[in-house]
């Protein structure tokens, strides 16, 4: 892999680490669920004039937004406003590789090898860890709430291998269009919010989190990405997400001021390693 491209593809995953502190501050602005209703509100308009449309069904554009607006974001932003860091937040999230595995096993008739396993119960001792911190960091709640972003994140993950789907730029762009409506609907049954009333009293701080999510996140994060995914294979591109935890803590850290423990580290290692097994052993054979 060309350095620069390197360089690239860990800025992009800085991004995405730094971006749980960026929804935590808007957090304190506004309502979790219209903050990402508002993020995919801009991530899809203006786009959605300059894209053209992918050749997919409605339904399935349908079944992704919804998902991938409601069931990850939605969720992760409710996980962190019910007391989740945004450092702990990017971690538990990570999960998604786990449930994806299992995932594969029921739905797609994957095989489950060693290595899998394996990296399952590393997955479940970190687990185990992060529930044991008692430093605030943490809630029952929150951790719940994360866990089904990451199977809502899985379940994305498999429409697109089942789907086969080539235009995915686009296709994002235009499934963020059936996110925004559900989630204001979420705020105003769940948490008595109004987007008007929210909108009325937003400060500069919640536009400057809007913004960020929508335009450097959603839009300019993926598209760098899946251009990279264009000129590199997979199993080049991939393990760099598990950067993205990593960048998740310094910023929590950073901007936040969360006390990086030993269990938190622990908790990092043990999982990273339980994805890396997995991968190791899969590369394995094409490197004889």
């Amino acid at each position: 892999m060309k350095t620069k491209h390197l360089l690239i593809a860990v800025a992009v995953t800085c991004l995405w680490g730094f971006n749980f502190s960026v929804i935590k501050l808007g957090i304190h602005a506004m309502d979790p669920f219209i903050l990402a209703g508002l993020r995919f509100s801009f991530a899809a308009i203006p786009a959605i004039f300059f894209i053209k449309k992918p050749n997919v069904k409605i339904s399935l554009l349908a079944s992704y937004g919804l998902l991938f607006g409601v069931g990850v974001w939605g969720l992760m932003n409710l996980a962190i406003y019910t007391g989740v860091s945004a450092g702990m937040a990017g971690l538990i999230l990570e999960f998604t590789v786990f449930i994806s595995v299992v995932f594969g096993v029921v739905f797609l008739k994957e095989e489950l090898n060693k290595s899998s396993v394996i990296g399952l119960l590393f997955a479940l001792i970190g687990l185990g860890i992060i529930l044991t911190i008692e430093d605030g960091s943490v809630t029952v709640a929150g951790v719940i709430l994360g866990l089904l972003a990451a199977v809502s994140w899985s379940s994305i993950s498999l429409i697109i291998r089942k789907a086969q789907i080539k235009q995915i730029f686009a296709f994002i762009v235009w499934s963020c269009l059936f996110a925004p409506i559900p989630l204001f609907a979420l705020a105003f049954f769940v948490n008595d919010k109004n987007i008007f009333t929210e909108l009325i009293t937003i400060n500069k701080l919640g536009v400057f989190s809007i913004l960020f999510q929508s335009f450097i996140t959603t839009l300019l994060g993926y598209w760098i990405w899946n251009r990279l995914m264009t000129i590199y294979p997979m199993s080049v591109i991939a393990p760099l997400n598990l950067l993205v935890p990593i960048f998740g803590l310094m910023g929590s850290a950073l901007f936040y001021d969360e006390v990086v423990s030993l269990d938190k580290v622990l908790a990092c290692v043990i999982i990273t390693a339980g994805v890396m097994i997995p991968m190791c052993v899969s590369w394995y054979p094409l490197r004889e």
